[in-house]
């Protein structure tokens, strides 16, 4: 298979739940960038709150499925970053609907 692509990465991470809420990374925003080094990726990515207990599984929940749903990745680095803060307006327009916001 050829370069990993931002796509495909989406594409994995769309398997990743946020554990408080019933959606995944991708439509609830918390994905803020990814870049691609060769066979590394690097997400950067934030969660719904500040301080979350769930971080640690969620962190761990990304690099494991990135590893397993695109076996060419060698390597997977996740950031937490927090800044610029997660808002609700970052969620895709369906799951705002969903959710009633």
């Amino acid at each position: 298979m050829g370069n990993i692509t931002q796509e495909q990465v989406l594409q994995a991470l769309q398997d990743v739940y946020d554990p408080e809420i019933p959606f995944n990374v991708v439509d609830l925003g918390l994905i803020y960038g990814i870049e691609i080094n060769d066979k590394k990726v690097k997400v950067k990515m934030t969660l719904t709150a500040v301080g979350c207990p769930m971080s640690y599984f969620l962190v761990e929940l990304v690099r494991d499925t990135i590893k397993e749903k695109i076996p060419e990745v060698e390597d997977v680095e996740v950031e937490l970053v927090f800044d610029p803060p997660w808002t609700p307006d970052r969620m895709k327009p369906e799951v705002r609907k969903l959710l009633g916001l």
